[in-house]
């Protein structure tokens, strides 16, 4: 059932004697935002050194040349398994979000891509079919993703047990949701400077952000978002 509104009404002035106080808080969390963000920053690197190849539309392409010229790069581990026939729902609703904002990263020295295991041509035919147009790429003939703790073996599945999201835990899922950061240095070597998963990845979704401002809020139920659909889905 959808959360009722039953906030008490009031005047302009005392609702701006109380939206002020709010404003405190606010400025306070963000000031603690950037403090985080400095401290994420401050972390220390960990050296890459083994080689991925993966697939996408260029062919075929190490992981140091998808940085694109850039020395940093952004990886979301977008949940696609092999045998899907489609990419994850809610890993779709955060690419609506990442997806147009590529061109304004570009200009920070940034390098924002997707990767998935499925194979590159259910990605692109997904890609085609959401109308996205970041680079997406297959991590199928390398350990990629389970390298990097966002795939899970058949074994670890069936133990319920697998380090995600820095624990060991009942993965729920052969493929879950996150994100990478890499560094190149200026000789080349390429470094982890981050990973975020689960919640770890809200940053990066508009409509959570718009939703948290409206009276309703997420309006989940507590649930979590069951509602979520691919874009082309909803109405049906």
């Amino acid at each position: 059932m959808a959360k009722a509104l039953r906030n008490k009404v009031v005047s302009r002035e005392q609702w701006i004697t109380a939206r002020k106080k709010l404003l405190a808080k606010e400025k306070a969390h963000l000031r603690e935002g950037d403090k985080l963000a400095a401290a994420r920053r401050a972390l220390p690197w960990q050296a890459v050194s083994k080689e991925y190849v993966f697939e996408g539309p260029e062919g075929r392409q190490t992981l140091p040349e998808l940085f694109a010229g850039r020395s940093q790069l952004v990886v979301y581990h977008f949940m696609f398994h092999p045998d899907w026939d489609a990419g994850c729902p809610h890993c779709s609703r955060w690419a609506d979000s990442f997806d147009r904002p590529m061109v304004h990263l570009n200009q920070r020295d940034v390098t924002m891509i997707a990767v998935s295991r499925a194979p590159w041509e259910k990605i692109a035919a997904y890609q085609r079919r959401m109308g996205w147009t970041f680079k997406w790429l297959s991590s199928r003939d390398n350990d990629f993703n389970f390298d990097f703790n966002v795939s899970f073996t058949d074994e670890e599945m069936k133990k319920r047990k697998a380090f995600y999201n820095f624990t060991m835990q009942n993965p729920d899922a052969p493929e879950r949701e996150g994100m990478s950061v890499f560094c190149k240095d200026a000789k080349g070597r390429i470094h982890r400077t981050y990973s975020t998963y689960a919640r770890g990845i809200e940053p990066i979704n508009v409509d959570y952000h718009l939703l948290d401002l409206v009276p309703k809020g997420r309006d989940e139920g507590g649930r979590g978002p069951y509602w979520v659909r691919r874009h082309d889905e909803y109405g049906r």
